[in-house]
């Protein structure tokens, strides 16, 4: 009885489009998108980094090399900034990381994503 169950429930399982399912089957899904504006080489971008290393699994990373001809306008505003930071395409940080900032907005995205699902 308990087998003939949970295969019901694994069969059913496939075809699911629960929240749940998404979120554990779509690892980028929904995820809140990290861009890093960027040039090579940037020692304080990869400081910067290594201080989100323990996040990595809750974002999606973008970088933007600025140096590039098709990012000549975030050169124009951001050549003497980097890194900066945008979470989401909204403005987040620039110089260094507030980790504060950063879990604060990070979370505000996480509970509106859940709450969305």
């Amino acid at each position: 009885m308990v087998l003939c169950f949970l295969s019901r429930a694994l069969e059913l399982g496939r075809y699911s489009c629960s929240p749940l399912r998404r979120h554990l089957c779509s690892p980028s899904a929904n995820k809140p998108v990290l861009t890093l504006f960027t040039k090579k080489p940037c020692p304080l971008c990869d400081e910067a980094m290594e201080v989100l290393e323990p996040y990595k699994k809750r974002f999606v990373l973008q970088e933007v090399d600025i140096t590039l001809p098709e990012n000549s306008a975030w050169y124009d505003k951001y050549k003497y900034d980097i890194p900066v930071f945008h979470l989401n395409g909204k403005f987040l940080m620039k110089h260094q990381v507030d980790i504060q900032k950063f879990e604060d907005q990070l979370m505000k995205l996480e509970l509106q994503d859940d709450g969305n699902q």
